[in-house]
């Protein structure tokens, strides 16, 4: 996630590899990630899209994060019984 659009190479990349684009760069009004997909999808044995790759998991994640978020601190605010 360096924000610098095609910064890796497919030259620079180990055959077969898995590549995880979390780049996201606005270059002439469209999303390029950090990794050069033309050039590293012949090397690569799987790599994300950029838009499209990440994006829907990093948004599952935060909502799910937020629920939990959310049930903890409803659960603190119910009263609790006991002894003292």
């Amino acid at each position: 996630a360096t924000g610098k659009p095609a910064l890796i190479t497919g030259d620079m990349l180990k055959p077969g590899a898995t590549v995880i684009d979390f780049g996201a760069a606005m270059v002439d009004g469209q999303m390029r990630g950090d990794v050069d997909y033309a050039s590293a999808l012949p090397v690569v044995g799987a790599i994300t899209p950029v838009p499209g790759g990440t994006g829907p998991m990093t948004n599952a994640m935060l909502i799910q994060n937020t629920l939990k978020a959310v049930r903890r601190s409803l659960a603190q605010l119910q009263p609790r019984t006991g002894s003292k």
